[in-house]
């Protein structure tokens, strides 16, 4: 019998694969025409469709459709795509809206993010043979994820940057990456072993010591980001990252006690130790302390929650530039202003969408290292997204992270982008092996 990677895919012809993207362009093509039309009302972002708009413009709708076809027409998942577009095309609506000057830079890294997606999934064989060397994908995340440390230079207040003349990279967005080709190698190879405890401390079950050293690099790796490099953001992601994959590959429940130890001691003892770790939970638990100092990010995008209501102010209509930097960790705070709670809730939908989609993909495939990859690509982008936007909105400490497909910044666009390509690739292996048993 005959196996496809969601059901009722393979009935899906182009006409209707294409109709998929109505959506997310129509997002895209009506907001830059409304802001044209009210420009008197937004200032500068008036001009948001000037000529150098036009051409990358005009490339980045060609990719996109040649994209959708190329993947219908290989039997790829035709839903992905859509959906993270539909992502993209609320980021470059609210870029246009906050920072207009910016969206020619934001076009332009789509256009290289779709470009790279379509390198992926050309070289994909050549790619997936990474899974072969998890111990070089260790050693190697480690190199790039250092980098900052030694060559780094400090934006937003957090050093996790590398500077080249006008253009800037964030190593950690493809740090992760590799965080997830190492642990989903690492975890398939090792999931035996580390499900067989060979020794008890108490009520936990450990395995041997040379089995979970790997992991607890990792884990002292992310506490090492939080201090040295002040990058809350990617310590609690990478961390996470490992906490999940681990469970996903074990079912052990006393990896997951004995993360959060990990991570509950090394948080106390950074609060004792460091100024500015101090400064990050004083603001987590009372913004109100200083709100027009060190809190006023939080503050103000509680405010735009509070003010945007269930319907929004209205595209255009509200004042999320209010917030510092609006356009990057807070944009979801823009979005919750001016399209409402039902606007809001609608861009979760998407992450959560995008997450079932992945693991449905998942859940098809027959090797334990796709599996795992394909499951930690899924719950990246949702962690991620969790992460961010529970930081705008003091579930958890304020981080420094971009929400994925929406915030404006070429490294975590690419990034995102790559872990797309990857669940794309995946797909199409499940329609391989369903076709080869037919």
């Amino acid at each position: 019998m005959e196996r496809s990677a969601v059901p009722g895919e393979r009935s899906i012809g182009f006409g209707r694969a294409g109709s998929f993207l109505l959506m997310p362009l129509g997002i895209l093509l009506a907001g830059l025409g409304v802001l044209c039309l009210k420009g008197h009302a937004i200032g500068a972002a008036g001009k948001v469709l000037e000529s150098a708009v036009l051409p990358y413009l005009l490339v980045c709708l060609a990719e996109i459709i040649i994209l959708q076809f190329l993947l219908w027409r290989k039997k790829y998942d035709i839903i992905l795509l859509p959906l993270v577009l539909m992502l993209c095309s609320v980021g470059l609506v609210e870029i246009a809206r906050l920072k207009p000057e910016l969206l020619v830079q934001q076009l332009r890294w789509l256009c290289v993010a779709q470009a790279v997606l379509m390198l992926l999934l050309r070289f994909w064989k050549q790619i997936r043979e990474m899974l072969s060397y998890p111990y070089l994908l260790g050693l190697t995340c480690v190199v790039v994820l250092g980098l900052p440390m030694l060559f780094g230079t400090e934006i937003g207040g957090s050093r996790n940057w590398l500077v080249f003349g006008p253009f800037s990279l964030q190593p950690s967005e493809f740090g992760k990456i590799l965080i997830l080709f190492f642990l989903a190698a690492y975890l398939s190879d090792h999931r035996h072993v580390l499900s067989l405890p060979s020794m008890r401390l108490g009520p936990l079950c450990l395995p041997p010591l040379r089995f979970i050293a790997p992991l607890v690099c990792i884990w002292g790796a992310a506490v090492l980001m939080f201090v040295v490099e002040k990058d809350l953001g990617s310590a609690l992601l990478f961390f996470g990252m490992a906490v999940l994959m681990t469970y996903m590959a074990t079912g052990s429940k006393t990896y997951v006690f004995l993360a959060l130890l990990f991570i509950s001691l090394a948080a106390g003892v950074s609060y004792l130790a460091f100024g500015h770790v101090r400064v990050r939970f004083d603001i987590w638990l009372d913004p109100w302390q200083d709100p027009n100092g060190m809190a006023y990010q939080v503050v103000q995008s509680l405010f735009s929650f509070g003010t945007g209501g269930v319907w929004g102010t209205g595209f255009g209509f509200g004042h999320p530039d209010f917030i510092p930097e609006v356009h990057t960790d807070f944009i979801y705070a823009a979005i919750g202003e001016e399209w409402g709670l039902i606007g809001s809730l609608s861009v979760l939908f998407c992450y959560v969408l995008l997450a079932f989609r992945g693991i449905s993909i998942a859940l098809q495939c027959e090797e334990d290292r796709e599996l795992m990859l394909a499951a930690g690509c899924s719950m990246l982008l949702l962690l991620q997204a969790f992460v961010i936007i529970a930081g705008v909105t003091k579930f958890l400490p304020l981080t420094g992270i971009t929400l994925p497909f929406v915030s404006y910044g070429g490294s975590s666009l690419v990034s995102g982008f790559i872990e797309l390509g990857l669940l794309l690739a995946l797909s199409r292996g499940k329609q391989e092996r369903g076709k080869s048993r037919g």
